[in-house]
């Protein structure tokens, strides 16, 4: 999976680490929903340093799409609820058959 992470690159990460992410949006999407900003940054945080430190930096002339996109920690509650509607940042995994 391409992750991008808002401001720095996209990244490649594999399926364990695309889970783990997944896990993540979900607790941030329900920061989100309590209104509970200083949650949501901290899971943005958690969330880019996973990318960061398991993903492979993908070369900036690469234009392959994200698949999943970490926004800044410091983004506003405003912004993560217009963000996350929907899937949320990063999509399911599809189920192994």
């Amino acid at each position: 999976m391409i992750v991008r992470l808002m401001g720095e690159g996209q990244f490649e990460v594999d399926d364990e680490v695309a889970k783990g992410l997944n896990g993540l949006d979900e607790q941030a999407g329900a920061a989100v929903e309590q209104g509970d900003e200083e949650k949501l940054r901290e899971l943005l945080q958690r969330m880019a340093d996973a990318v960061r430190m398991n993903g492979a930096r993908v070369p900036d002339e690469d234009l392959t799409p994200s698949e999943a996109i970490v926004p800044p920690d410091d983004l506003s509650l405003d912004e993560a609820r217009e963000l996350f509607e929907g899937e949320g940042l990063i999509p399911d995994l599809p189920s192994a058959g």
